[in-house]
């Protein structure tokens, strides 16, 4: 019997694939949303997913994320959001290896210290990495809302309390002003530095941005990888810096449509960010709240930017070499990738 042939939106749904740039309160399904906040009496706007998830750009975005933390309190909430993203994940896109955001400061307004947010989040993806197979890190991320010496403080957390798990340090969210400013964060991101942390900056994300604090993340803050960074392509020196120094970036298509509302098509600024040598790895974002899940991301986004397979599936190596984990979880991860390419490339429509 001849073998079922899969059309190129399957091939890109099947791929393996590694999520560098997901939030972790994100990854829980709008379904456990709502009945967490059910469980802790946290009033909706909506109960309806439908509905609930209505933004008009990025900073109508961030309220809604906001309000998402409070719903997570117990130690069981949270193993229970870690657990549930990673099996939902391996359905809907492959996932193999994921590193997450967590911003402990959002907590914190909340009465949980730093340890009674983090522990609960490895308990629950060390069992899903039992389970399924699916490796992770954490990065601390910084809420940009509160000061740089409370980014400082927040630095200091991770030095107190060290996880094998927690590697790196980033950001959430935006300034009061509703802008990027990565200097603001420079002496935390000097002190995570000094102690072996590795770094990445939201910057570049949206028109409201600037060329300018793609190269101020990597010149000030001295990030190994950035997130978002679409701004880039407006400056071509900038482009050549990033080049230079081996810098990746962590892309999410379908969140430029609604936080920035632009198109998937071959002109995006994610696909001329390929087409400029720049090395990007796909990822969600923040999945529950765009409705989206990291197959999509490759489905319909690599899909409407028009990138072949090859280029697909550089794309997915691109997330291991950009990932913060070690040298052999990163070798295990290309022979994985490298013998699932080579079965879905034989089943692909030409």
């Amino acid at each position: 019997m001849a073998q079922r042939m899969i059309s190129y939106a399957d091939y890109l749904q099947l791929l393996p694939k590694t999520e560098l740039h997901c939030h972790f309160v994100s990854t829980m399904s709008a379904a456990l949303f709502v009945e967490l906040a059910a469980k802790h009496g946290v009033d909706l706007p909506s109960s309806d997913p439908a509905t609930l998830f209505d933004f008009d750009d990025l900073v109508d975005f961030l309220v809604a994320f906001r309000y998402a933390h409070d719903v997570i309190r117990d130690p069981d909430d949270f193993e229970r959001v870690a657990y549930d993203g990673v099996r939902s994940a391996v359905a809907d896109g492959n996932l193999r290896y994921r590193e997450y955001y967590v911003n402990p400061q959002y907590f914190a307004e909340r009465g949980l210290s730093y340890t009674q947010v983090i522990d609960p989040i490895i308990t629950g993806l060390e069992r899903a990495e039992r389970d399924f197979g699916v490796g992770f890190r954490i990065v601390v991320a910084i809420n940009r809302r509160e000061s740089g010496d409370a980014a400082v403080e927040l630095v200091r957390q991770i030095l107190a309390h060290p996880r094998r798990a927690v590697v790196g340090l980033g950001q959430d969210d935006l300034t009061p002003e509703n802008t990027e400013d990565p200097t603001r964060f420079a002496d935390a991101y000097r002190l995570a530095a000094a102690h072996g942390l590795l770094l990445t900056a939201h910057v570049g994300e949206t028109d409201a941005a600037s060329p300018a604090a793609v190269r101020e993340a990597i010149e000030v803050l001295g990030c190994h990888r950035l997130d978002h960074g679409y701004r880039i392509v407006d400056d071509p020196e900038v482009v050549a810096l990033a080049r230079g120094r081996g810098i990746r970036f962590t892309v999410t298509p379908v969140s430029t449509t609604i936080c920035s509302g632009w198109t998937l098509d071959p002109a995006h600024r994610i696909r001329r960010m390929i087409d400029a040598g720049l090395a990007v790895a796909v990822s969600t974002d923040d999945a529950m709240f765009f409705r989206t899940d990291l197959g999509r991301e490759y489905r319909e986004g690599l899909l409407a930017m028009g990138v072949d397979a090859e280029t697909a599936k550089r794309i997915a190596l691109d997330g291991i070499d950009a990932a913060f984990c070690d040298d052999e979880q990163k070798r295990m991860l290309r022979a994985d990738f490298t013998a699932q390419f080579l079965a879905l490339d034989a089943l692909l429509e030409r």
